[in-house]
């Protein structure tokens, strides 16, 4: 697990992505796209190869944490994590490291609460907030 957590993180900052996924000591999975949509992409994609993988990605609030639990993720780490994506990494006991804690995720302009976030805010199955973020986002 810490092998493929630090290979992905090494791919996160050398070639400037915004989320890696490792697995094996092989990269599954990575994107330069911003924001929910390259998570929902990788989870599209890798179905159940992304159980027991390693994640790397630069923002992860609590709309990200229920999707990479919902997605059997085992490591995460996080150059940004809101206090509400640890809340989620830890109650399914998902092993995480960041390197900055932020009491929220912001949206795109940093002026109100992303709108992920809002819509996942009473969420705290990972299941549910799939489908709902799914929906969002079709």
């Amino acid at each position: 697990m810490q092998d493929d957590l630090n290979l992905a993180k090494q791919r996160l900052s050398q070639k400037n992505l915004s989320l890696v996924i490792a697995k094996n000591g092989r990269v599954l999975f990575e994107t330069e796209t911003h924001g929910i949509s390259g998570l929902l992409t990788a989870i599209k994609q890798l179905q159940d190869t992304m159980a027991g993988s390693s994640v790397a990605d630069q923002i992860v609030g609590r709309a990200a944490a229920l999707l990479l639990v919902y997605s059997g993720v085992t490591a995460v780490f996080a150059v940004t994590i809101s206090d509400g994506g640890i809340e989620i990494l830890k109650d399914n006991r998902v092993f995480h490291e960041f390197d900055r804690r932020v009491p929220c995720i912001l949206d795109s302009k940093r002026v109100d609460i992303c709108p992920f976030e809002k819509l996942v805010a009473g969420f705290f199955n990972p299941k549910e907030a799939f489908e709902k973020i799914k929906g969002h986002c079709a």
